[in-house]
């Protein structure tokens, strides 16, 4: 990868040109026209605020550095920024009198039409400290986790759409990052994250790639379309819409996409999915809510996706005592299993700490999770025992 320094662009030359989006908060272009500023692979503007917008403009008045920026050289040579877009998006925006903050000079609130000329040229003149690298997708990814070490650190997918920047990107960041998206709402449902630091678009990217995002994205790098990554994206929130009523907090943020794949093909009856999924979300045993909705699409087999509640170190104690009493009584071992064996063990007691406590009748088939329905195994035989 190529890196080269420059300390030659002052603040005057990258506001030329200075395009600001008010509807989206961003700055566009700056520097003649040559540099982007907003590329399609950075989150848009976040300095809400307005103090931060202050604290650049006067770290230039009191002729402060503002730290390194980045940018990177595309092909066609045009500058993106890398690093660095909010401080210029800063600076740019009161040069150019937006008229949206404004600093304070003598006790006085002032933008910069009514700042001393002096001050005017210690803006615009003040020499900004720029690197900028050339160089393959993978190695400015490289750089990028590298020099995002202060501030609003960048997510994995903000680092991907760095590396993999194009237009198969721009479109899907339309259509995945865009908050003013009508469908928004309803995939907010069953993802999780903001959408504007690129966690629905990640998701989307997971569940049509298998979880192999950077090969899928470094393929479609400069398809024209998004077609499948949508077409699969929605396929599978509407395959979680046919199967479940419930739209609860539970259901955001689950491996939808590998649950569709391992069981889209199977046939569901939705009232009895819907009835299911009421009884465990009310049944107290049931400790992992979210686990429901995949213990439900696997035919109801593996309880531990429902951590259902084990008894207390109380109720253990109570258990193992009263079974240790009777089977010291009787000459048997305090494992009833043990017990009506035939082997050496069948008059051993086991200390406490060499017992499990076991549901005599199983979650599963109705049984609580209290004193009445446990006792305590060998851990050999609880083990063994599982949910019959």
């Amino acid at each position: 990868m190529k890196t080269t320094l420059h300390i030659d662009w002052t603040v005057a030359d990258i506001c030329k040109g200075f395009i600001y989006d008010k509807n989206e908060n961003k700055g566009l272009f700056g520097l003649n026209g040559k540099l982007i500023i907003q590329p399609e692979f950075q989150r848009n503007y976040i300095y809400g605020d307005g103090k931060k917008d202050v604290a650049v403009v006067e770290s230039l008045l009191k002729e402060y550095p503002l730290g390194l920026i980045y940018f990177v050289k595309n092909t066609d040579g045009m500058y993106e920024v890398l690093d660095g877009q909010q401080r210029i998006t800063s600076f740019a925006r009161f040069v150019n009198n937006s008229w949206t903050f404004a600093v304070m000079r003598k006790g006085k609130p002032h933008y910069f039409a009514s700042l001393d000329e002096d001050d005017k040229r210690r803006i615009l003149d003040a020499k900004l400290t720029i690197y900028v690298c050339e160089g393959s997708p993978s190695e400015i990814q490289e750089w990028f986790e590298t020099i995002n070490i202060a501030g609003v650190p960048l997510v994995k997918q903000e680092l991907r759409n760095a590396s993999y920047h194009g237009p198969f990107v721009t479109k899907a960041r339309v259509m995945f990052a865009n908050t003013g998206n009508a469908k928004m709402s309803r995939w907010q449902t069953y993802v999780k994250g903001d959408p504007k630091r690129q966690a629905v678009l990640e998701t989307a990217l997971d569940w049509v790639s298998d979880g192999n995002i950077d090969d899928y994205m470094a393929k479609h790098r400069y398809d024209d379309n998004i077609d499948e990554l949508q077409n699969h994206f929605e396929t599978v929130i509407d395959w979680i819409e046919s199967v479940f009523d419930y739209t609860g907090a539970e259901m955001c943020g689950l491996p939808w996409g590998r649950l569709y794949a391992e069981y889209h093909g199977q046939a569901y009856a939705k009232d009895e999915v819907a009835r299911r999924v009421a009884e465990l979300l009310d049944d107290t045993q049931v400790t992992n809510k979210r686990g429901i909705f995949e213990y439900v699409l696997g035919d109801e087999k593996n309880t531990a996706l429902l951590s259902v509640r084990v008894f207390d170190e109380k109720t253990k104690r109570a258990a193992y005592n009263k079974q240790t009493a009777a089977a010291k009584k009787h000459r048997k071992s305090n494992c009833p299993l043990c017990a009506v064996g035939n082997d050496n063990n069948r008059e051993r007691i086991y200390k406490l700490s060499e017992m499990d406590a076991d549901h005599v009748t199983a979650w599963s088939k109705g049984g609580a999770t209290d004193m009445k329905n446990c006792q305590m195994l060998c851990k050999t035989h609880n083990r063994a025992k599982g949910n019959r």
